[in-house]
């Protein structure tokens, strides 16, 4: 197969919890590289987009003030990119089933997952499913210029009237 990016996400628990580097010495094991990563101050209008295909479910509300750190008075997630061969499903096997009780108890989700009370699955870390969802991802959390190779086409650009901040 080809080389494939796919997105991972470390949620706030994950972060809150301390479990970065656990969770990344643990995803290492994939032998994938990293070519993109930043910590992100998760937006309600970023998580109805991330999550748009769940808007309509009964949790979705939780699950949004999951993502946005509302939970755990931690907003912030720390997004990457992994690529290479086979990356959605080798990040897939190691992150472990959504569901945390079903996860295999040596993956991720199985090591670090909970089910709240009120059945929310706080999972630690978000993984691409497929190649369509992993580029949708991507192309939302990151920009081309924030990614270190070149995995989809890209356009040129330029803008005027753009604010953008500058250290002072």
């Amino acid at each position: 197969m080809d080389e494939e990016a796919t997105l991972v996400i470390i949620k706030p628990d994950g972060l809150k919890k301390s479990l970065t580097g656990n969770i990344l010495s643990r995803l290492a094991e994939a032998k994938l590289k990293i070519i993109a990563s930043k910590i992100v101050k998760v937006t309600v209008e970023l998580a109805n987009e991330h999550y748009n295909h769940l808007k309509e479910e009964p949790f979705y509300p939780e699950l949004a003030k999951y993502i946005t750190g509302v939970l755990h008075g931690e907003n912030r997630v720390m997004a990457l990119v992994y690529y290479g061969e086979n990356a959605i499903s080798k990040v897939r096997k190691i992150a472990g089933a959504t569901n945390p009780e079903q996860a295999d108890p040596v993956s991720i989700r199985g090591a670090y997952g909970r089910i709240l009370t009120t059945g929310l699955f706080e999972n630690v870390i978000h993984a691409s499913s497929s190649s369509d969802e992993s580029e949708r991802e991507i192309k939302l959390w990151f920009g081309p210029d924030e990614i270190t190779v070149v995995i989809y086409e890209t356009e040129e650009v330029i803008l005027e009237n753009v604010k953008k901040e500058f250290w002072k």
